[in-house]
């Protein structure tokens, strides 16, 4: 079968302290970093050894993975594996690119998200167009914040013209219908995250063809609904594998509600779900625009 896994183990180390993460400036410990690389190299093991199924992976790590030498490898040893046909992760972008040499470019991809204040804009941009000349698959995008407007407006100016530039709805921020089409003309799928989603009831890919894993291989249907399918090392998951509704009143996450079977998203991105490009992805011609009724709620 087809199986997507969003793996998020134990780190929660961050090297930013971006106000809106709860988990800004944190420090593991010796012992905690230890945990955590134990359980990512016992979840590759697993990932390479199970050849029947073909497996996309999105790590998605509370702190920055890829600051981390054990994350740098486990992807580029899994973008060799040919059952594996994506693994990407999400990251700040504060690590060194060079690892990227040894790792298969056709598999391998990465969610960027540039973070005003934390790092010298000039910087930021310099590894941005060097991914672009390496070849690697990714996208860029910013949390939007009255105080990164100009900054969105100047990734997008000097950003290659086919990478894509998302905007995240910022948490606890209501837009007016002016300042919402500020950030669309940025982002022409910014619409999809403006509102949370209803979802309750909803047909989901999650928990059919869609799985959250953690560091110790409990599985759940996704990273925000917290009932357990059972565990991927023992194999005990597989049995509750099968179409269920969402059960949650609302979903505001786009690792969520991208895989709402009642949402266009899985055309939209096609090709590139889990690192967030949509198959037209140039700023000229993404014109996505989504249709009134994917917007529901409020924020």
């Amino acid at each position: 079968m087809d199986l997507t896994l969003l793996y998020r183990g134990p780190l929660a180390s961050c090297d930013y302290d971006c106000p809106y993460c709860p988990f800004a400036k944190r420090r593991d410990s010796r012992e905690q970093l230890r945990a955590d690389r134990t359980s990512l190299e016992r979840f590759a093991d697993w990932a390479t050894g199970n050849t029947d199924d073909g497996l996309s992976i999105l790590f998605t790590p509370w702190g920055e993975g890829l600051v981390r030498s054990w994350y740098r490898r486990t992807l580029t040893d899994l973008s060799h594996q040919p059952h594996i046909r994506r693994v990407a992760i999400q990251t700040n972008l504060s690590c060194r690119t060079d690892w990227l040499a040894d790792a298969d470019l056709d598999t391998l991809a990465l969610w960027c998200t540039y973070h005003p204040g934390q790092t010298p804009y000039d910087r930021f941009l310099a590894k941005c167009r060097e991914l672009a000349r390496l070849g690697v698959r990714f996208s860029v995008g910013i949390v939007g914040l009255p105080g990164h407007l100009e900054a969105a407006r100047r990734l997008r100016a000097e950003l290659p013209e086919q990478v894509y530039l998302w905007v995240n709805a910022a948490e606890g921020h209501t837009y007016d219908d002016t300042e919402a089409g500020l950030w669309t003309a940025l982002d022409p799928l910014f619409p999809y995250s403006r509102h949370p989603h209803a979802s309750a009831g909803l047909p989901c890919r999650t928990g059919e063809s869609v799985i959250s894993v953690d560091g110790d291989g409990t599985v759940r249907r996704c990273h925000f609904v917290r009932t357990e399918l059972g565990n991927l090392y023992d194999g005990s998951y597989r049995t509750a594998l099968g179409p269920r509704p969402c059960p949650l009143t609302v979903c505001d996450c786009h690792i969520g509600y991208v895989h709402l079977e009642t949402l266009p998203l899985y055309d939209v991105f096609a090709g590139g779900v889990l690192e967030r490009i949509p198959a037209t992805s140039g700023a000229r011609g993404l014109r996505l625009l989504p249709p009134a009724s994917a917007c529901r709620g409020t924020r």
